[in-house]
């Protein structure tokens, strides 16, 4: 039985940190949860090009703080910081709550699999071909210093009448060990022939190479139940 798993959901809450952090009663959970979809969507939505990897959510009492982790927060902030105080006004009219917008740069966007699907589906948007399109983006992926890229179209390829999936992958993507870190991303290309999965995979070596708080814990074989947060209360 080849069950299947998004490499990200599998390893949150033992060597990756939750997207959103907050408690709420069981009569508020749900309205939460629809407002923190409904900020991503709209963040998404407003800056395509942004290169946005990713919105976190923090809520206290009294705030909700949004991080965003984008590869070009010049396009974000603005001149002057114009933009994101227009993107928190609008974020403010949007939940009715008091927003606070922080910034996180992403290093290198080819080390991202959510930057990498979304640059292949932009790519097929424009009618580039596919095959190149995946041949140059293993390259780039692989020489931004990974251990292993896998990516997967589904769809009509090549305005072709029949669907179908491609595959092609470069090094390791060892998916079902939990202390490497293999980033997951899934975009949409909307062609004039109908919609192109993307799904890429992306390993970046050890969660102990990098500045994580359980990544020693996890190549022990000693991880905590509950993982420590990078963040404060």
């Amino acid at each position: 039985m080849g069950q299947k798993t998004r490499p990200t959901g599998f390893r949150i809450g033992v060597v990756e940190d939750w997207r959103s952090r907050w408690y709420a009663p069981k009569r508020e959970f749900g309205s939460l949860l629809v407002e923190d979809q409904k900020i991503r969507r709209f963040i998404k939505s407003e800056y395509r090009s942004a290169a946005i990897e990713r919105v976190e959510i923090e809520r206290t009492r009294d705030s909700v703080v949004v991080l965003l982790h984008t590869a070009r927060p010049g396009i974000v902030i603005g001149r002057k910081g114009q933009e994101i105080d227009r993107l928190k006004g609008r974020l403010e009219d949007l939940t009715g709550r008091r927003m606070e917008v922080k910034i996180v740069e992403v290093n290198n966007a080819y080390r991202s699999a959510t930057l990498v699907a979304e640059d292949i589906a932009q790519q097929l948007q424009k009618r580039g071909s596919f095959r190149r399109a995946v041949k140059r983006t293993l390259d780039q992926v692989m020489e931004a210093g990974v251990h292993g890229v896998k990516i997967e179209l589904s769809g009509r390829l090549g305005g072709a009448e029949m669907s179908r999936k491609e595959k092609a992958s470069r090094g390791s993507i060892p998916l079902s060990t939990l202390r490497r870190h293999v980033d997951y991303g899934f975009a949409v290309a909307k062609t004039g022939q109908g919609i192109i999965g993307v799904k890429v995979w992306v390993d970046l070596g050890d969660y102990a190479d990098e500045e994580s708080g359980d990544g020693t814990h996890a190549k022990a074989g000693q991880t905590p139940q509950k993982p420590k947060r990078s963040h404060k209360r």
